[in-house]
C-alpha cells in the first residue's frame, strides 16, 4: 500500500468509528424515550387513581427531556453523513488534525474515542478551537487561550 493508501485506510476507519458511535448514542437515547413514553401511556381502564395520574406525568415529562438527545444525535449523524472526509492537507471540515500530540476529527462535537489504536475527539466547526487554526497546513503554529500549537498532521 502507498502512504496514501494507508492514510486513506486509517481516515476511513477513525470515520467509521465515528458514526458507529454515534449511531450507539442515538440509539441508547431512543431506547430511553421510548421506555419512557410508553410508561406515560395509561391503560384501558376507566379510572386511574392520582398515583397513576402523577406516574403517567412524570414519564411523560421524562420522555419529553430524552427527545432533545434524540434530534441531537440525529443532526448530528445528518452532519457525518454530509461532510467530504476524503484526504486533505488542510485543515477543514471532514479533516483529521492533530495537535499537542492528541487526534481530532473536525465535524461534530464527541467524547474521545478510540479508533485504529489511537484515541481521537469530535470537534465541531464551531468550536473556538477550530476557528483557531482553520485553512493552516502541518507545521503551521496557531494561538488558542493564550498557549501555541503546531499542526502536526492534517489527513
Amino acid at each position: 500500500m502507498t502512504t496514501d493508501q494507508d492514510r486513506t485506510a486509517r481516515k476511513k476507519a477513525v470515520i467509521d468509528r465515528l458514526m458507529s458511535l454515534e449511531a450507539q448514542e442515538l440509539a441508547t437515547a431512543q431506547a430511553h424515550y421510548d421506555a419512557f413514553l410508553k410508561d406515560a401511556q395509561l391503560d384501558d381502564r376507566e379510572g386511574h387513581d392520582k398515583d397513576d395520574l402523577a406516574a403517567s406525568r412524570e414519564n411523560a415529562d421524562l420522555a419529553a427531556a430524552f427527545d432533545a438527545p434524540v434530534h441531537a444525535h440525529h443532526a448530528k449523524i445528518d452532519v457525518i453523513e454530509n461532510t467530504d472526509f476524503s484526504l486533505t492537507d488542510t485543515v477543514q471540515p471532514g479533516a483529521v488534525i492533530k495537535f499537542n500530540n492528541r487526534r481530532f476529527v473536525v465535524c461534530v462535537s464527541t467524547t474521545r474515542f478510540e479508533a485504529d489504536g489511537m484515541t481521537y475527539m469530535g470537534i465541531s466547526t464551531q468550536s473556538p478551537i477550530y476557528l483557531a487554526m482553520v485553512g493552516l497546513q502541518e507545521g503551521d503554529v496557531f494561538t488558542h487561550n493564550g498557549t501555541e500549537f503546531e499542526v502536526q498532521d492534517v489527513m
